[in-house]
């Protein structure tokens, strides 16, 4: 499998000299293209900080991350929006529609300012649309669906432009139990269909049951990590609870 993602030996201090925190502790990883990966740990173990530095949200104090060939530590900051823009899917646990948009318009946005024709356009979405359940609701706006609706949304703009990788922040965080289990089959299907490379950051055992792979934080460095392979969701479950156990806190508090 081709590597898309390499973490190489990152660190990232905040603070000053009289009071520095190390949020990361020398973390290195690989992702494969095609590969779903769970990243848990509890409040403070440093998973937040690491996808913003993988999504050029925050900076590295240290190390190198490169997405296929090209270092994302050096990105100039005037090119950064541009990098994202062509290169990463977000799905935020808030959604982040914007409420004077339709759906449709929420998700062309980043194809709107990429200058992509608008028959391209018109065609690329109601593709994602209909493979994601949610071409009915196009015409409307994010406050007239439901959240999970607005869920499917985010995830519809965040594959719009075939992003090389897809980061998700606790997406399922502010979902119930019913369109959080349904975004993660989505994503499940995203993945396994399209073949969409996702990163998923959460504190849920049951959400990180549907990734391959999890990396387990603590103290700002990788602690465990564990793949799914043949085992089915049930069994990665309580393997992911064991780990979960190991790490000194339980699935409530991670």
């Amino acid at each position: 499998m081709k590597k898309i993602l390499k973490v190489e030996q990152i660190q990232k201090y905040y603070g000053g000299k009289e009071n520095i925190t190390k949020a990361i502790d020398d973390i290195s990883f690989d992702v494969e293209e095609g590969e779903f990966i769970g990243i848990m740990g509890a409040s403070g173990s440093g998973k937040t900080t690491l996808l913003n530095c993988i999504s050029t949200i925050d900076t590295v104090s240290s190390g190198h991350i490169y997405l296929e060939n090209q270092d994302i530590t050096e990105i100039k900051e005037e090119e950064i929006a541009k990098f994202r823009r062509e290169n990463l899917g977000f799905v935020f646990q808030d959604f982040n529609l914007l409420d004077t948009l339709t759906i449709e318009e929420n998700i062309a946005l980043v194809l709107t300012i990429n200058k992509m024709p608008e028959k391209e356009i018109e065609q690329r979405i109601l593709e994602i649309a209909r493979s994601l359940g949610i071409e009915e609701i196009l015409q409307k706006f994010p406050y007239q669906v439901s959240g999970g609706q607005k869920q499917r949304c985010a995830a519809c703009r965040a594959m719009i432009n075939n992003p090389k990788i897809i980061l998700a922040d606790e997406p399922t965080g502010s979902l119930d139990s019913k369109s959080a289990r349904q975004l993660l089959e989505m994503l499940e299907n995203m993945n396994q269909t399209l073949q969409a490379t996702i990163l998923m950051v959460t504190h849920d055992p049951l959400s990180a049951s549907y990734c391959k792979k999890i990396l387990f934080l603590k103290d700002g460095k990788i602690f465990n990590k564990i793949e799914k392979g043949d085992k089915s969701r049930n069994d990665f479950y309580h393997e992911i609870l064991d780990v979960l156990a190991l790490l000194g806190g339980d699935a409530k508090k991670c």
